[in-house]
């Protein structure tokens, strides 16, 4: 049995922020990082929550791969101020980081139900309609996915004015991270009729309107769909799960300090084609992982001949992708010491192994598994 439940409610098009005006007599925690406040972003909130006599405090220590420590930071502060709602302003950071700290306020200190808005402005994690968040423990350099319906944010507002300044080599970052969510969603061990909806449309507004951001960052058709196409590829893995490409994108990205999204365009086709497991040009039988990347190239208007020709089509898709956006297919492209990677591999591989999102992957790796695809990476 599948239970099928959207608790987020989404406020979109034009206009949309101007929801935080309804907001009346309530105690507000804003988290969000400096360059929101820098840049007079977050302007755009204070300037609606104050219309009604609104009580706010402003949390802006958030940094990218959010620390432990900064997320207990935030839940002192939330202590003493004793927040009625809490207003997410940023990327997946600092999303990230306040359902986080909502979850350990309520669970710690005993506060009561304490509603959570979120306001994306970058087009990629889909952290606006997720149960996930991730957070990283700078000692250890790992990073640590937390999974829990309480994280699921009860509204998300989304606006592409507020993404339409959003540099190029992030819109690349984050536009990639959005097509490794669908295409790992569309293939994980929980995936449905539902959520392979919701990937094939995220999937095929990628495609096309990815360039176009990335190119003509004030395109605000292309900003608007990019921002659909992150929250409904969320909804398609909060339904469906994720799979070994985030489960090695976390353990590297905690190691070698790599933008998630920049770590997924690498692994991405590596992940594909070993989940698909294709042998030789003779092979008559084939996974289920490999029938539906088949049937995905055939979604985005691949023609592919065969089962075999989808996959490698839509590998080769990826990669075009990848191209346009001039972005790296190797760690070495990115300036990884070739010796320190060799030194870090083994742990690597086990720390994508115990990583939760290898848990719906659809097919159960061994570390020796993790080790070669890791190897490809470079």
């Amino acid at each position: 049995m599948n239970e099928i439940s959207f608790r987020t409610t989404l406020y979109a098009g034009t206009n949309s922020l101007d929801r935080l005006v309804e907001l009346q007599e309530e105690k507000i925690f804003i988290v969000t990082d400096p360059f929101i406040v820098e840049s007079g972003m977050i302007d755009h909130v204070v300037r609606r929550i104050k219309q009604h006599a609104n009580e706010y405090c402003v949390f802006s220590d958030i940094v990218p791969d959010p620390p432990v420590e900064k997320v207990v930071a935030g839940v002192k502060e939330m202590a003493e101020f004793k927040p009625t709602s809490i207003i997410a302003i940023g990327g997946g950071s600092a999303i990230d980081a306040a359902k986080a700290m909502k979850d350990f306020a309520m669970k710690i200190y005993h506060m009561d139900a304490i509603r959570v808005i979120v306001i994306p402005t970058t087009s990629g994690t889909g952290s606006e309609v997720t149960s996930f968040s991730v957070i990283t423990d700078n000692e250890k350099n790992i990073k640590y996915p937390l999974v829990s319906d309480t994280l699921l944010p009860d509204e998300a507002i989304l606006d592409a004015e507020l993404v339409k300044t959003v540099p190029k080599t992030i819109t690349a970052d984050t536009g990639m991270d959005v097509l490794t969510h669908a295409i790992e969603a569309y293939v994980a061990t929980g995936a449905n009729d539902f959520s392979d909806a919701l990937a094939e449309k995220a999937v095929r507004l990628v495609l096309r309107y990815l360039p176009l951001a990335y190119q003509h960052g004030e395109d605000i058709e292309a900003r608007e769909k990019m921002h659909h196409a992150s929250t409904l590829a969320g909804m398609a893995f909060n339904l469906a799960g994720l799979g070994i490409n985030h489960s090695i994108a976390h353990a590297c990205g905690g190691k070698l300090h790599i933008p998630h999204g920049r770590l997924n365009t690498i692994i991405l086709p590596y992940v594909i084609e070993y989940n698909a497991s294709l042998t030789d040009y003779r092979q008559r039988e084939f996974s289920e992982a490999a029938m539906k990347y088949n049937e995905l190239a055939k979604a985005i208007g691949l023609s592919p001949t065969n089962v075999r020709s989808g996959v490698k089509g839509l590998m080769k898709e990826i990669e075009q992708l990848r191209k346009k956006l001039n972005m790296p297919s190797s760690l070495k492209e990115c300036g990884i010491d070739y010796n320190h990677f060799q030194k870090e591999k083994g742990a690597l591989a086990e720390a994508a192994l115990q990583d939760g999102c290898t848990n719906t992957n659809p097919i159960v790796p061994c570390k020796e598994d993790m080790e070669s695809i890791i190897e490809s990476m470079y």
